[in-house]
């Protein structure tokens, strides 16, 4: 039964590591947390007179440098004056030079948003009429590539060691005080700090590339390190490295001075490290909440420390939930975890899933506003993943607490009881010899079943110990009476079969501990029942993850309305200098198969034409479909059809710049719609161009 767990465990961490690593390659670049909202000049306007400045609104206060907001010519040289200014609340504004040429000029700005996210984006305006430019207005992005791919994996091993850290130590304290002395539990925790020391470092490093140039040769730059310090997130950043330190000290008295300590002397260090840890841990959980999304939008002041008492729940869950697991896999035979701490870490756990729910809600309805941004936006898709997760953890953990009650209705695990029951039917099953073999030579007492079993295989080890004490006195003899080299050969044989008998022993000592702790089936099966609950516990922290970097549901349409009112006004201004708004609603079928499709077209008379296509839903709300095109038809003159791709911008926009319409007329502009594989419509009005 042992051997067969161990390929069982690795196929499932090799299926769970390969599903986090999809959640992390399919997050891709930190989605933008501040959206643009509007622009003056709007986008794809064609004005008069050229502009003093370019200001643009966001959805929140964003954080600029000297080359957040460029403008650049027809030729891709800036004809900005340098850094931005904040005029008011959350526009920012750059000048421009004087006598600008006609032509048209591209926006790009690259900000970091109030939660630390970066954000980066380009549109296009025209002086006078459009021209041609050599600025590419696509792939504007940051928090990609090598350092973004770095920066994400910190921020999972951020959390993992938080978790595991806070997580091991409450196990410990709360339920299992023994397991101080336990090695393996020692080093979990440890490792928990290890982990989350090195990502913070390594998050401060990556920082300034990753909100800025995204090249690795930057990771070392020690200016763009002194930037980071003086942002908020550079300040989280260096006080969770302080609040590590005071961690550090917590986990030597722990494992420490704790253990050395009488009963009467450890429950008062119980209750000071209590207090100190919980006040460790809820400093090192505020440094996530002061520069995330807890910061920002509706209720900052009570959502900041809902979000700390919501990880510090995860941690206490997720994290308590590994000191299991390595205490039921890794904790000696002789100091096993007993039920009465599977019970209390039952009654744990529930708790903080309780909590986990209440500080949830909350902030679900804080970061999606309402019910259609569950299915409308990443972020709510994202919850819906996480809750169907969560609900699959608590399923397994009601399995787990079924064995526990088996477990203890057969005794306490490790007493007399359950030991001879466990390896009497380790006995009776034939897996039971070595255990068996344990009692026999003396050394646990009270597991008078395997006695007959045990007593010949000791004597069996005991002749083989013999026989090996034997092979080392002859060795040293020969080597102490000077006798010749063959002797000393024959010397040097027998102490290196004295340290092979040894390592043997060290093996059956090691097989017969595990014998003993799987001859018990309760706790067998709550062995499984808890790696389970772990494997699901790793994709639900990634899926965690993925959502801190994620634009809130309510942003994202929020954002979605003010750019939808934005173009709407900018359609109508710019009708003044010759542009052209058609909207024409169309029905595919099938699924997200109705929408209206709007097409603007500037200045809307022969030559050049800048193109932009909407799509939205039936109620206002952009979305993707999978192919838009569009053809331009001049039937009078048998013109025609001239296609159009116009290219991806954001959600629900596409453009095309330098549409050349060859002479005025009445144009028919059709626009072929794609919602599926196999579901497209095309419609189509007429237009006078020109």
């Amino acid at each position: 039964m042992t051997q067969a767990i161990a390929p069982r465990a690795r196929t499932l961490v090799l299926l769970f590591l390969a599903a986090v690593a999809a959640l992390l390659v399919g997050a891709g670049p930190a989605a933008a947390h501040a959206a643009l909202t509007g622009s003056d000049p709007a986008q794809g306007t064609v004005v008069d007179t050229a502009p003093t400045q370019v200001s643009l609104t966001f959805s929140e206060k964003v954080a600029t440098t000297d080359g957040s907001l460029r403008v650049l010519d027809p030729k891709g040289k800036r004809v900005d004056t340098g850094k931005p200014a904040n005029v008011s609340g959350t526009t920012y504004a750059v000048q421009l030079h004087a006598g600008l040429p006609d032509g048209t000029y591209t926006v790009t700005y690259q900000v970091v948003s109030e939660d630390s996210h970066p954000v980066s984006g380009a549109y296009t305006f025209s002086i006078g009429a459009p021209s041609r430019t050599s600025v590419p207005v696509s792939g504007q992005e940051v928090g990609g590539g090598v350092v973004g791919g770095l920066y994400g994996f910190g921020r999972y091993l951020s959390y993992a060691g938080y978790i595991v850290l806070v997580g091991g130590a409450a196990f410990v304290l709360a339920c299992w005080p023994r397991g101080t002395s336990v090695r393996a539990v020692q080093r979990l925790v440890v490792s928990g700090w290890l982990a989350l020391t090195a990502a913070t470092l390594s998050l401060l490093l990556l920082r300034g590339s990753y909100t800025g140039s995204g090249k690795v040769a930057d990771i070392f730059d020690l200016d763009l390190l002194g930037d980071v310090l003086q942002t908020k997130t550079g300040a989280a950043l260096v006080s969770r490295l302080l609040l590590l330190a005071a961690a550090a000290l917590f986990i030597a008295v722990l494992f420490g001075a704790y253990d050395k300590r009488d009963d009467e002397e450890k429950r008062d260090l119980t209750f000071g490290l209590a207090i100190g840890g919980a006040v460790v841990a809820a400093g090192l959980a505020a440094s996530w909440a002061m520069a995330e999304h807890a910061s920002t939008g509706l209720q900052p002041s009570i959502a900041m420390p809902v979000d700390v008492l919501h990880l510090f729940a995860v941690a206490t869950w997720l994290g308590g939930l590994a000191t299991l697991l390595v205490a039921l896999y890794r904790a000696p035979a002789d100091q096993p975890v007993e039920a009465s701490a599977v019970r209390r870490f039952s009654t744990v756990a529930f708790g903080s899933v309780v909590t986990l729910v209440a500080t949830g809600t909350y902030q679900s309805w804080r970061q999606l506003g309402s019910w259609s941004a569950f299915t409308d936006t990443r972020y709510g898709q994202l919850l819906l993943v996480k809750i169907g997760l969560v609900a699959l953890l608590v399923g397994v953990a009601s399995i787990s607490r079924r064995w526990t009650g088996r477990l203890a209705g057969t005794g306490a695990p490790g007493s007399r009881a359950t030991v001879a029951a466990g390896v009497g039917a380790g006995v009776g099953g034939g897996g039971g010899v070595g255990a068996g073999g344990g009692g026999g030579g003396g050394k646990d007492p009270g597991t008078g079943t395997g006695t007959g079993t045990g007593t010949g295989t000791g004597t069996k080890q005991s002749k083989k110990q013999d026989a090996g004490k034997q092979g080392a006195a002859r060795a040293g003899a020969g080597r102490g009476s000077g006798e010749e080299p063959g002797d000393a050969a024959t010397g040097a044989v027998g102490s290196e079969r004295a340290a092979q008998l040894a390592r043997q022993r060290a093996a059956e000592d090691t097989a017969r501990q595990k014998r003993l702790r799987d001859a018990d089936p309760h706790r067998f099966g709550l062995r499984r029942s808890v790696l389970a609950e772990a494997g699901v516990a790793v994709v639900l922290l990634a899926v965690t993850t993925a959502l801190t970097s994620t634009e809130p549901g309510r942003t994202e349409q929020d954002a979605k309305a003010a750019t939808a009112a934005s173009s709407s006004s900018s359609s109508g201004t710019g009708s003044s200098s010759g542009a052209l708004t058609l909207d024409m609603p169309f029905d595919a079928g099938g699924t997200n198969g109705k929408g209206v499709v709007s097409v603007d077209l500037d200045p809307a008379r022969a030559g050049g034409n800048e193109m932009h296509v909407y799509v939205t839903r039936p109620n206002g709300r952009a979305f993707d479909v999978p192919e838009v095109k569009v053809a331009l038809t001049l039937e009078s003159k048998s013109i025609g059809p001239l296609p159009v791709a116009p290219d991806h911008i954001t959600t629900g926009h596409w453009s095309a710049s330098g549409v050349q319409i060859p002479m005025a007329g009445e144009w028919k502009i059709a626009v072929t719609v794609r919602t599926s594989d196999i579901d497209q419509v095309t419609v189509s009005k007429n237009a006078q161009i020109g």
